[in-house]
């Protein structure tokens, strides 16, 4: 199955520099650059893995960060959606729209953006063994449809609730858990030679 994120979130911003943020300070909002960049790459990377669009990965990224530029202002600190999610849906939003709009065609799944690093003083052993088990995912979560692969990635990467998925998607609670359990049925089918050794692959 997907293992839990190996990385901590983003710690939320302080109201202080999100105040400062959203009057236009641009020392500000580099920070809030800083502290959410990596999340939206890796969702949207992950999000293209697989897809003629991979390439299109940074442009993404860098439209994210514009929209979020514009829209900050009217963010609500207060409302029911912390700094963080809100930011992953505007990511979400653009790349799923990005997806719609272009025919899905075979491509090399990124690997160096979709599979994390060796973890410090990891033996060469430990260190193939989970390369290999982070691509079998990596492919895994890529061959999803895009309506299922986006649920998996806020969820076990990305640590949403059912809530916030839902409120991403802007479908209803009920519909995000059963997308889910599809695409985690599909995850393991696709994982389940893997996990026996690849003896036959």
């Amino acid at each position: 199955m997907v293992p839990a994120a190996t990385r901590p979130a983003a710690r939320e911003l302080d109201d202080l520099t999100l105040r400062r943020a959203q009057r236009g300070d641009g020392a500000a909002f580099r920070e809030v650059v800083e502290r959410h960049h990596r999340a939206v790459w890796d969702l949207v990377t992950r999000l293209l893995a697989g897809t003629a669009l991979a390439h299109r990965a940074e442009d993404l990224v860098q439209d994210t960060f514009v929209r979020v530029h514009r829209a900050l202002p009217g963010f609500d600190p207060a409302g029911p959606a912390r700094l963080s999610t809100w930011i992953l849906t505007i990511a979400s939003r653009l790349a799923l729209n990005e997806l719609r709009r272009a025919p899905r065609a075979a491509a090399t799944v990124p690997l160096d953006a979709a599979v994390d690093v060796a973890a410090a003083g990891e033996s060469p052993a430990g260190a193939l063994e989970r390369e290999e088990r982070a691509i079998a995912v990596a492919r895994a979560i890529a061959a999803l449809p895009e309506a299922g692969r986006v649920i998996v990635l806020l969820r076990a990467y990305h640590d949403l609730d059912y809530a916030e998925i839902a409120d991403v998607l802007e479908v209803d609670v009920g519909t995000v858990k059963s997308r889910l359990s599809r695409a985690r049925a599909q995850l393991r089918a696709r994982l389940r030679p893997h996990d026996r050794g690849d003896d036959h692959a």
